[in-house]
Parts: structure tokens; sequence; C-alpha cells
């Protein structure tokens, strides 16, 4: 008995949604420490801010930002799905999703690095 596992666009929407997901949640408890360092730690803040300029942490943070475009996509594709029924189409607005999630990655990593 062989058994095969979907690799249509929606079965991969669906993986993309539910780890960029936990990669943000993860993120953003950091994010939010690192915040509140400007009104306990002043100091703290400013290396962290420094750290901040470094390339690598500049590239996560770009991954962040798509993370974040393409867990808005996937959470915009399952509201529809749940309230409008689609057809076909649904695999090319996930495609375009995507796009717009690696656009929106490429133009904040080109303002970070200015």
């Amino acid at each position: 008995m062989s058994t095969s596992r979907p690799r249509h666009a929606l079965h991969w929407a669906h993986w993309v949604h539910r780890l960029s997901g936990v990669a943000l949640a993860v993120f953003l408890p950091l994010h939010l420490w690192v915040l509140s360092l400007a009104l306990t730690d002043p100091a703290a803040f400013e290396q962290a801010i420094a750290f901040a300029e470094h390339p690598l942490v500049k590239l996560a943070e770009t991954g962040l930002v798509g993370l974040l475009a393409l867990h808005l996509i996937g959470g915009l594709r399952l509201l529809a799905l749940e309230t409008l029924g689609w057809t076909g189409s649904q695999k090319r607005v996930f495609t375009v999703g995507c796009l717009a999630a690696a656009g929106l990655a490429t133009l904040f990593l080109i303002s970070a690095t200015r």
C-alpha cells in the first residue's frame, strides 16, 4: 500500500502559514523585550540597536518581514476559503501572495541596508 502526500500549492500554503506563525510567536516577545529596554535600561537598548546594524541581523529581519507578509497572506487566504468558497484559482492567489511577500521583504532589505 502506497500513501502519497499532497504536493500542491495549498498543501505548502498550510505549512508556510503554520511555520511563519511559530517564527513570529518566537520573535515578537524578544522584540518587545528589546523595546522595553528603552524604558528600563537605556544602555542595554543602545547595545541592542548597535547589534541590529549587523548584516546578519538585517538579513534575519528581512526574513521576518517576509514571514509576516506570508502569514498575513495565509490568514487572508484562510478567511477567504471559509467565507467565499474559492475554486481552482486558489493556487494562483497563493502564488501571487508569495511573490508579494518576497517583494516586501526585498524592499525592506533595500531600505535596511541604506
